[in-house]
């Protein structure tokens, strides 16, 4: 089902709650589903223009939505990404590399940004705010989250791909990587960038408010986690981040690392970490700042703390 107009004008008013709920989906405590059943719901919906966006209150706090072992957060973080389409053979922003470079470098001590979600785990109660040392906590990286890059050239990308569309490519995906079953799912996220020129459920079109957004889909392989990264180079160098003269792929770098801690910590929607302005990110849009790693430097975009009761970039 295409994003109909009149819901993707609604997309910016929603993304302070981080989800757009066009689909209903049942949230448990128990497996997750194995087929999918309806189009993705979208969560962790960054919006175009973070600066405009409120600062998170101190009082936002998260809280877990399920006492599931499983399924919630993301303890072993694996990164898969997906360049859709034959048309990445055009990436005039450099997108595709300076996105496996920000993984690439992306753990251990030159990494501050990332150690703000290990506070975060699953297998503790419903409504817990604070871990401790009960549950699985999320663990931060010690060498690269990259597992896998696929250039996916088997056909062009659609030019208004659904988010059901979407969905099947992350499916496609897990199945390239040889992840065929629930197991090897319950840490991948596949990151689907689309390429340039193209609108993945109606981003840079003129209801389109959005930068990115995560979800996840039943199928054969087990509940597949996956985010939707459009090309945002091209809204131009202003979208999407709050940084002072950005560069061609702050904005790049920033959504997708506000996708990136969102999966980790709210692996299934809404299993996860959520409070009164949603996922980690979404209460944080308005906060940037750069991070040097081994592999360059990269614009992060700030989290919510519970340790910290604020928004931060590092921890």
């Amino acid at each position: 089902m295409a994003l109909r107009p009149a819901l993707v004008g609604v997309i910016a008013a929603l993304a302070a709650f981080g989800t757009v709920p066009l689909a209903q989906a049942a949230v448990g405590s128990g497996p997750a589903p194995q087929q999918q059943a309806a189009e993705p719901e979208r969560h962790g919906v960054k919006p175009i223009h973070p600066a405009l966006a409120a600062q998170a209150a101190s009082g936002n706090t998260l809280k877990v939505g399920s006492s599931a072992s499983t399924g919630v957060v993301s303890p072993q973080p694996k990164v898969f990404l997906v360049f859709w389409g034959s048309q990445w053979s055009k990436d005039p922003a450099g997108a595709a590399t300076g996105l496996q470079n920000l993984f690439k470098g992306l753990f251990g001590s030159k990494d501050n940004w990332g150690t703000i979600m290990n506070q975060y785990c699953e297998g503790v109660a419903k409504g817990t705010t604070t871990c401790g040392p009960a549950g699985i906590h999320i663990k931060h990286p010690t060498a690269s989250p990259l597992a896998g890059v696929w250039f996916d050239k088997s056909a062009a990308a659609p030019g208004k791909a659904t988010a059901s569309q979407i969905g099947r490519e992350a499916v496609k995906a897990a199945q390239h990587f040889g992840n065929t079953t629930q197991a090897p799912n319950l840490n991948a996220q596949y990151v689907i960038a689309s390429p340039t020129g193209t609108h993945p459920d109606g981003f840079n079109t003129p209801g389109g408010g959005f930068c990115a957004w995560h979800s996840s889909t039943g199928s054969t392989v087990g509940t597949v986690a996956f985010t939707n990264l459009p090309y945002v180079p091209d809204l131009g160098t202003g979208g999407c981040t709050t940084l002072s003269n950005a560069r061609p792929l702050d904005g790049y770098e920033s959504t997708e690392t506000h996708e990136y801690a969102e999966t980790l910590t709210d692996f299934f929607p809404a299993r996860g970490w959520n409070g009164g302005g949603g996922e980690i990110g979404d209460a944080c849009v308005n906060q940037d700042r750069r991070i040097t790693l081994t592999t360059g430097t990269f614009d992060v975009q700030g989290l919510w703390s519970n340790d910290l009761n604020k928004c931060t970039t590092k921890e």
